[in-house]
């Protein structure tokens, strides 16, 4: 797995999570800035999937497994899409701490993306 693009998806996730941790503070709802960041993040997951697959048919292999790896990958792809859709339906300062949970979710994804990649070390 590329490492520079799992830490990229990771601090673009975790700076999304701060931008709409403010906008929950300051008790604002998301808005269409809020989603230009969601869809720069969420171009940097399809990446990472489109990335993560295309190695996995080059030959290598994650060290927990190949659907485990897909699985997380898929997981990763749509879990900011997920709450950009709820933070839609729920326009109160709720909406921005969903979103804020969302991208704390997929930074922690990445880790265990990397983890099963390249195994514990154990």
């Amino acid at each position: 797995m590329l490492t520079p693009l799992t830490v990229a998806v990771a601090v673009t996730a975790l700076a999304l999570a701060a931008w709409c941790g403010f906008a929950a503070y300051r008790d604002q709802p998301t808005k269409d800035w809020h989603f230009i960041g969601m869809a720069v993040v969420t171009v940097l997951a399809l990446v990472q999937l489109v990335v993560g697959i295309v190695q996995l048919a080059r030959g290598q292999e994650a060290d927990e497994g190949a659907v485990v790896f897909v699985s997380y990958l898929l997981g990763a792809a749509a879990s900011i899409p997920a709450v950009a859709m709820l933070s839609l339906s729920e326009r109160t300062r709720w909406g921005s701490a969903t979103v804020v949970a969302g991208a704390v979710v997929l930074a922690v994804l990445q880790v265990r993306l990397h983890d099963i990649w390249v195994g514990s070390g154990v």
